[in-house]
């Protein structure tokens, strides 16, 4: 995954509604929603649903099918993975990852202060 698709995809689930849906269409899985059920379920008004998949869209998180006179919306679990994949390369130097202490995750750990040079 390219460097500029990460920040486009980082970039539309940096908004609470945009989020919610996300996972809301991953908990679906493959069969999908409709903008109609994804309003009722999330409580949002559906006038502000197709903006806010249009983003997602955008983005490549989610694709659309028409069904009739319905679209359904599903997850592209690809890019979802691809987005996890690149986020988690290289993690920790290319060693099997360590449980980490809760508190380091809490900006409660100190770090050894630097030597000058």
């Amino acid at each position: 995954m390219e460097e500029n698709e990460v920040i486009r995809s980082l970039s539309a689930l940096a908004q609470p509604v945009r989020l919610r849906l996300f996972r809301a269409l991953v908990v679906a899985g493959h069969e999908g929603l409709t903008p109609g059920v994804l309003a009722e379920q999330l409580e949002v008004p559906a006038a502000s649903i197709s903006f806010h998949l249009k983003e997602l869209s955008y983005a490549g998180l989610i694709s659309q099918q028409r069904n009739g006179r319905f679209l359904i919306y599903r997850a592209c679990f690809d890019r979802m993975n691809g987005l996890l994949a690149y986020l988690t390369d290289h993690c920790c130097q290319g060693n099997a990852c360590l449980a980490v202490d809760e508190a380091s995750c809490h900006g409660q750990v100190t770090t050894p202060a630097l030597e000058p040079l």
